[in-house]
C-alpha cells in the first residue's frame, strides 16, 4: 500500500511553518525564495508549488540554531564553526 503524503500549497505552507515551529515566512516570501533559492525544496503541479510537512519540517530545522544561553554563545559557535 502506498502512504499518501499530504501536499502544501505555499499560504497553507507558510501557515504549516508558523504553526509547527514559529518560523515567520509569508507565501510572497517562500515564493522569493523559491526564485532565488535557499526555501524549502518543493514540487510542482503545474504553475503550483507544492511542499510536503516532512520537507518543511526538515527545512525548519536547518533554520533554527542551537540552543543557547546567551547571544555571545551563539556568536561563539558561529565563529567556532567558521574557524573548522
Amino acid at each position: 500500500m502506498i502512504k499518501k503524503t499530504r501536499r502544501l500549497r505555499r499560504k497553507e505552507a507558510s501557515a504549516y511553518l508558523r504553526d509547527e515551529w514559529g518560523i515567520s515566512r509569508t507565501p510572497k516570501t517562500l515564493a522569493k525564495l523559491a526564485t532565488i533559492g535557499g526555501g524549502p525544496p518543493f514540487e510542482k503541479d503545474g504553475r503550483f508549488p507544492l511542499y510536503t510537512p516532512p520537507v518543511l519540517d526538515a527545512w525548519a530545522r536547518s533554520q533554527l540554531s542551537p540552543l543557547v544561553h546567551s547571544t555571545a554563545e551563539l556568536a561563539q559557535q558561529k565563529s567556532a564553526a567558521a574557524a573548522a
